[in-house]
């Protein structure tokens, strides 16, 4: 039987973590404007993944990273004193790349839907002397 606990104690990690970041309770710049997405907890709740999405390029996603490296022991102790567990999972921060790829996928999709039929089917495309619309071929003269 499949156990949700691993799932419920990373929605309360999450919840919390995303309380403290948004009150301004670490005090370190380098954290900027971050978005939890979801924590992923290993079944024997050692570990939780948290993962992050942010705004910038990458020389703030790599300050963000380190930021929230040297934050990462003082967040512990805060989630441990929130939540009731024996042993407080390790904390690892990781950059939500699935974001990112679902928006450069959403972009090829517009791209897509912005490109006339013929572009994608050169079949559909009308032949020399043919009517665009019906088909049929252009009878001169008339």
């Amino acid at each position: 039987m499949a156990s949700f606990r691993p799932e419920r104690v990373g929605d309360q990690i999450r919840e919390q973590l995303s309380e403290m970041l948004v009150r301004g309770e670490v005090h370190d710049p380098g954290i900027g404007f971050i978005t939890l997405t979801r924590v992923k907890v290993t079944g024997d709740l050692q570990i939780a993944r948290v993962y992050y999405t942010q705004i910038g390029d990458a020389a703030a996603r790599k300050a963000t990273a380190r930021a929230l490296e040297r934050a990462t022991p003082y967040l512990r102790r805060r989630v441990g004193g929130e939540l009731r567990l024996r042993r407080v999972p390790e904390l690892e921060f990781r950059f939500d790349e699935a974001v990112e790829n679902q928006a450069r996928l959403e972009e090829v999709i517009r791209e897509i839907h912005e490109r006339p039929p013929e572009a994608l089917h050169p079949e559909l495309a009308p032949l020399p002397g043919e009517d665009p619309v019906s088909g049929d071929p252009e009878k001169d003269g008339e």
